[in-house]
């Protein structure tokens, strides 16, 4: 990969990130004023009783859009603007994070590899680029480079394997909040909606890290 093409790529993803990023903060926002029978953290709270999980703890967390499952401590944290919130979009995003802990309660094989992966992947991140960097400037030690991409590749790994994580809890958030009536009929579209427009921020991500894979992968075969 050249450095021209590269750097078009990477400020393409980069514009398309922001773009991906203000529209699901734009719908976000949209849906927060259409009214839901249940808060973010009831709707939880009936898809996690639902399909037999008592063992999850529901907490609020600051900021927006910030919400997630902790496998770890098998916490569920609901943003400021979801939690007690009764919103169509709040139900959504409960739903989805409640949909991490379903797969987390039965095992889904995605999940429980991106579990173990992320804290590598967390350091390998932080130490692939300055392997790459010594191998460049010290000629010496230009096999260094080699152990970067494959410190990178770690990376690259973890995002690969979250997209299926990710779209299969969307998946169930929708599964759920139909069977359970947590949202109308006329509400499920814009759950959807908003579903799938957080989902491309993954694939933009994905596309990101793929790109500077590439990017070292290029720069270790000209020093081949």
């Amino acid at each position: 990969m050249t450095t021209g093409i590269y750097y078009i790529l990477t400020i393409g993803l980069l514009i398309a990130s922001l773009i991906i990023s203000a529209r699901v903060k734009s719908l976000f926002k949209k849906f927060s004023s259409e009214p839901a029978p249940l808060t973010g953290r009831q709707a939880a709270e009936r898809i996690l009783r639902a399909n037999g999980i008592y063992d999850v703890a529901i907490t609020g967390i600051g900021g927006t859009l910030t919400d997630n499952y902790s496998p770890m401590n098998k916490t569920l944290s609901l943003s400021e603007g979801v939690i007690d919130t009764a919103s169509v979009a709040a139900v959504a995003i409960a739903a989805h994070e409640s949909g991490h802990a379903i797969q987390h309660a039965e095992g889904y094989m995605p999940l429980n590899i991106r579990k173990t992966l992320v804290p590598a992947a967390n350091v390998c991140s932080r130490f692939s680029y300055i392997f790459v960097l010594l191998g460049l400037f010290l000629q010496q030690f230009s096999f260094l480079i080699d152990v970067g991409v494959i410190l990178f590749a770690v990376v690259v790994l973890v995002h690969l394997v979250t997209m299926p994580v990710e779209v299969n809890a969307s998946r169930r958030a929708l599964a759920n909040m139909e069977s359970l009536g947590l949202v109308s009929a006329d509400s499920e579209g814009t759950a959807r909606k908003l579903l799938n427009a957080a989902a491309l921020t993954y694939f933009v991500s994905l596309a990101s890290v793929l790109v500077q894979f590439l990017r070292l992968l290029s720069l270790a075969r000209r020093r081949n």
